[in-house]
């Protein structure tokens, strides 16, 4: 049987590949570190696991969930949102679950957009940015992250005729795969720019508890008139080591919430409430301790990295927040995929190529601080050879 058209057009998701490529190696004997794929290698915190195996004994825990999620959980987010960025939400309308920030963003595609609509990408970005349009006949319009403007897109050069058109605008900061935060006054211009062009903008705000330095990332819902014109999606996967469990929620304006609630009344059953207990015990201010620790661990590994990174003649910043360090591929090789294969074949250390992440990546690589402390090191002393 053939599949469809619209999932023809995608090329197999870039992660499946890596992981395909060190399974290959794995088997034929190479020791291979990965530094790819952003998945934390520290449990999840007793405190939010404690919580999950008691809401699991509770019998009412086991029947369908609600689609627009428990209470009590919606209270925690407001609550989280209030004590954390300042801003308020309400549990009744501005809320939602969602099963993980993956399914969150897909979806919104199916529920806004039509073919021939137009979503706005982030270039390079998460590929669900460009996956998610595609999936729903819509077509993605890459916006180019701009390094000399701290890798946000330059609003003004986006084609009027293309803004006309456009329904979604996907942002993402802190930013994956670059690491960059978010420059002072480009979300206000996001605000204007979204109002004059009637676009629903859509933040993943993936990492913006992963911060060192003295940074505190803020909610784009922050920004004045934010929940006019967008919503937030906020996932508990990478600040809380919780990627396996699928907890996320939705939050922002009341009418897009509704909207994609409705569509979920037709593609899920709502997310397992055990699940949102346990996301209740991490969003409290006891969760705080453990992301504040698991954000020292980061920081020491940034600057392990970065530093064996400039030994072997790569130019890297050290990013203040996210799991990733982002820097140019050295001279002397035409792409970022050569680079990154050169890495894997001479030292058996996966790298992400920066055009895996879009056009605009080419030319960058990504390394995730994901791996336990013994191993990165092995990783870094393996690096430092590239330059002997």
């Amino acid at each position: 049987m053939r599949p469809s058209k619209r999932l023809e057009r995608i090329p197999p998701y870039a992660f499946a590949e890596m992981e395909r490529k060190i399974a290959a190696k794995r088997a034929a004997g190479v020791d291979v570190i990965s530094l790819g794929i952003g998945d934390p290698d520290r449990p999840t915190s007793p405190l939010v696991v404690e919580a999950m195996q008691e809401a699991v004994t509770e019998p009412e825990t086991h029947r369908y969930p609600s689609n627009r999620g428990r209470a009590d959980f919606r209270v925690a987010v407001s609550d989280f949102y209030e004590r954390r960025f300042d801003v308020e939400l309400d549990p009744e309308r501005e809320i939602i679950p969602a099963i993980g920030a993956k399914e969150a963003i897909f979806n919104l595609n199916l529920a806004f957009l039509d073919p021939g609509d137009y979503a706005l990408a982030a270039d390079p970005g998460y590929p669900v940015y460009t996956a998610g349009p595609w999936l729903a006949g819509a077509e993605p319009v890459l916006m180019a992250l701009e390094p000399k403007l701290g890798f946000v897109p330059d609003l003004d050069a986006i084609d009027e005729q293309v803004a006309r058109r456009a329904k979604l605008m996907f942002l993402n900061y802190p930013n994956n795969p670059t690491g960059a935060v978010v420059p002072a006054g480009f979300f206000e211009r996001v605000v204007e720019f979204a109002r004059e062009h009637e676009i629903l903008v859509v933040h993943d705000n993936a990492y913006s508890e992963i911060v060192f330095d003295g940074y505190r990332a803020p909610s784009f819902l922050a920004t004045p008139g934010a929940k006019e014109v967008g919503i937030e999606v906020f996932s508990l996967s990478k600040g809380y080591n919780m990627t396996g469990w699928r907890c996320a929620v939705v939050v922002g304006n009341a009418e897009t919430v509704e909207t994609y609630w409705r569509l979920k009344t037709n593609i899920d059953s709502g997310l397992f409430e055990a699940v949102q207990l346990a996301g209740v015990a991490a969003l409290s201010p006891d969760g705080d301790v453990e992301v504040a620790s698991m954000n020292e661990l980061y920081r020491r590994r940034r600057d392990l990295v970065c530093e064996a990174l400039r030994g072997i003649g790569v130019e890297v910043h050290p990013p203040r927040s996210t799991i990733y360090v982002w820097a140019p591929i050295p001279a002397g090789y035409e792409s970022s995929e050569a680079y990154c294969e050169h890495v894997l074949e001479q030292v058996a250390v996966v790298l992400s190529p920066g055009a895996i992440y879009g056009p605009a990546g080419e030319g960058w690589f990504r390394i995730s601080l994901t791996t336990p402390d013994d191993r990165l090191l092995e990783a870094v002393e393996r690096l430092g050879k590239l330059g002997s």
